[in-house]
């Protein structure tokens, strides 16, 4: 069979739905979706043709402001199948995710679907988890994942992930994670993550509950006993231009002087406010949280803390604690270091903010002569 690619219009709606039902039982795209795939979402919607008819699809799905995409779902007409149109349609994915400037692909399929698990093992995707009962019917799901642009990659730390529980706390998860990877078995639980944001929350914000400033997050870490160094480019108190009562303005100030006090009491090291030379950080044994704007990924214009997980040549990785996505696409994302120093410059003074963490090294003991 000879097959055409092209990306998909709304006049393919109805052989688009008749190959989702031919090629699934469970988890099926509705009519809604494939209108939204097609006309709005961030996405690419590719179908194979041959002969003036869709003999299959391949659904691709971008994250805004990361080098990340996501081959969301792919499908074969019965008929199409044994002659190589899977393999041509992941290569076709792959090829619109590097138009989009994406470096990485991921997926998922199901553990017991032999034929995807070969085809994708077989294009140089390696798998890099397991999720239980990811699938309607309870299945669970095979996560693989491929560098599409091939370049030298740095490791990715072994982090682990907490996803927030509530929209104010991204600095407690991200601070969560770093104490994690650095002490295992540390607690990944929502009564620590309430927890450190008593401690750290700047109390107010433009409506609603306070987020964490650099300042508390750093005494929070310094307070388990860790070696902590923290980067603030802009003096404080923090993010006041959000709050528009002059009497809660006065309570940040207040809790503000309070951190700095305690602070001048630490041993807490102040780095200078400049780029972060993450390779350095990260190979000494430091867990960087860091400070973005949360615009790059959601165009909504709010401080947002974030894990560093590793940094190559090309990218920088970050576990995202927020909500905004599942929590599987959250994990050492990839984002372009040119999109990072963007995301890094928070609001109209271009704030940058950090906080990393170490494990301090035990004293050395002395010997008696």
């Amino acid at each position: 069979m000879h097959f055409s690619f092209r990306h998909a219009i709304a006049d393919d709606l109805d052989s688009l739905l008749t190959l989702e039902n031919q090629c699934f039982e469970h988890d099926r795209l509705s009519p809604r979706s494939f209108q939204w795939m097609i006309t709005r979402a961030h996405a690419s919607l590719i179908v194979a043709q041959h002969q003036q008819r869709v003999m299959g699809y391949a659904l691709l799905l971008f994250h805004r402001g990361t080098s990340l995409a996501r081959l969301y779902s792919i499908a074969l007409a019965p008929e199409a199948r044994g002659h190589g149109l899977g393999k041509r349609l992941l290569g076709e994915a792959e090829q619109r995710a590097r138009e989009h400037d994406c470096a990485y692909l991921r997926l998922e399929v199901r553990g017991d679907n032999a034929t995807a698990i070969r085809l994708y093992e077989g294009a140089g995707y390696r798998r890099f988890a397991e999720v239980d009962d990811y699938y309607e019917d309870h299945a669970r799901a095979l996560r693989y994942e491929k560098r599409i642009v091939q370049r030298p990659l740095g490791e990715t730390r072994v982090v682990p992930y907490y996803q927030q529980t509530t929209e104010f706390t991204c600095g407690p998860a991200s601070l969560m994670m770093a104490m994690a990877a650095l002490q295992p078995g540390s607690p990944l639980q929502r009564r620590e993550e309430i927890q450190l944001w008593r401690e750290a929350t700047t109390i107010f914000m433009t409506s609603g509950h306070g987020g964490c400033s650099p300042q508390g997050l750093a005494l929070a870490a310094w307070n388990r006993g860790l070696r902590v160094q923290l980067q603030v480019s802009v003096p404080g108190p923090l993010f006041l231009d959000g709050v528009r009562r002059e009497s809660k303005r006065e309570v940040m100030r207040l809790v503000h002087e309070a951190f700095c006090e305690q602070l001048q009491a630490s041993d807490v090291e102040h780095l200078p406010s400049g780029q972060l030379d993450l390779s350095r950080l990260l190979a000494d044994g430091g867990q960087p949280l860091v400070l973005i704007s949360s615009y790059r990924f959601t165009r909504s214009k709010a401080p947002h803390w974030v894990l560093v997980t590793g940094c190559d040549q090309d990218f920088v990785y970050l576990h995202d604690p927020s909500r905004q996505r599942p929590a599987l696409d959250c994990q050492n994302v990839p984002v372009s270091h040119a999109e990072f120093r963007r995301m890094r410059a928070f609001g109209g003074n271009k704030l940058r903010a950090a906080v990393v963490l170490y494990l301090r090294q035990p004293a050395g003991r002395r010997w008696a002569g």
